[in-house]
């Protein structure tokens, strides 16, 4: 049997798709150069019930931050930013905190949750994705949901 793996796709195939089946959208927010995005994508995206988890509850969406490509969500067109050195989707995604690896959580209307800046094991990742996955947010701040798990 293969090993399982997340199943990446763009943001755009995550919009697509969003009119079929909405779900939350997870982005992975990386540079080719960020040694712990690649640590992350080894340790924490390798990890079975990480990989479970994400491919039944979110669209993965992985975002180079440095890429040249536009990208156009709803009607609007994110280009690469040479002020920044970055692409305008991840400085609005990530709200100018330009932090790799950062996970962003989107709702299923596209809208932001929170973005989540900084290298994560699967065990502390896996409490994040789950807040967000089933929905803990809408009735419990981080701190009561981290107490109770």
């Amino acid at each position: 049997m293969a090993t399982a793996t997340i199943q990446w796709i763009s943001i755009e195939e995550a919009a697509a798709k969003m009119k079929q089946e909405p779900r939350k959208v997870l982005v992975d927010v990386y540079t080719d150069w960020c040694g712990w995005c690649k640590k992350m994508d080894k340790a924490t995206y390798s990890a079975p019930q990480i990989i479970s988890f994400i491919n039944k509850n979110f669209y993965p969406v992985k975002l180079d931050a440095e890429s040249k490509k536009p990208i156009t969500l709803n009607g609007h067109t994110y280009q690469y930013n040479d002020e920044y050195r970055s692409h305008e989707l991840a400085v609005a995604l990530l709200q100018g905190q330009m932090s790799y690896p950062s996970t962003v959580y989107l709702n299923e209307k596209m809208e932001m949750l929170s973005p989540v800046p900084g290298y994560m094991d699967a065990k502390d990742f896996s409490k994040i994705m789950r807040y967000f996955g089933e929905d803990h947010y809408k009735s419990l701040s981080w701190q009561e949901h981290e107490k109770k798990n």
